[in-house]
């Protein structure tokens, strides 16, 4: 469980010391520190930081994660949205730019989903316990119990 809280707080890390608040794509670690590429600055409006905000506070209940999740909800509000939809960031250094005329669909299939149930409070505090999410973010139902076949 250390090891994912730590991962999860990097992954927080990536988005809080942007000016944006908005994670660059990827980063360098050097030591005990990360830099970002120069051609690593662009936001796709990827969901898998805030999926794990949600898995860690499925798990752990504690309210951090959604205080990380809110903080990003707020800066995708400010700097992705558009007048109809989302757009995706050229530079998430740059706090006077247009978001790009370009969401890809796992936005809202899972980033905007994480979100949301993050936040939700009455999300079941077992979902986890009785569904897997697929890589589109999208729950199913798991058994009860194994039958093993023979």
């Amino acid at each position: 469980m250390a090891t994912a809280k730590a991962i999860t707080y990097t992954c927080y890390q990536m988005y809080s010391r942007m000016e944006t608040g908005i994670s660059p794509e990827y980063v360098d670690f050097k030591g005990d520190d990360f830099e970002v590429p120069s051609r690593a600055f662009y936001y796709i409006l990827r969901p898998e930081a805030v999926e794990s905000f949600f898995i860690l506070h499925q798990i752990t209940g504690d309210p951090i994660y959604r205080e990380w999740g809110w903080e990003v909800f707020q800066s995708i509000e400010r700097y992705c949205k558009t007048k109809i939809a989302y757009g995706s960031l050229k530079d998430v250094r740059n706090t006077n730019q247009q978001p790009e005329d370009r969401m890809e669909s796992f936005f809202l299939a899972e980033t905007i989903k994480y979100l949301y149930l993050l936040q939700d409070p009455d999300t079941e505090v077992d979902v986890l316990k009785r569904h897997v999410f697929n890589t589109e973010a999208h729950p199913t139902r798991t058994f009860d119990h194994f039958q093993g076949v023979a």
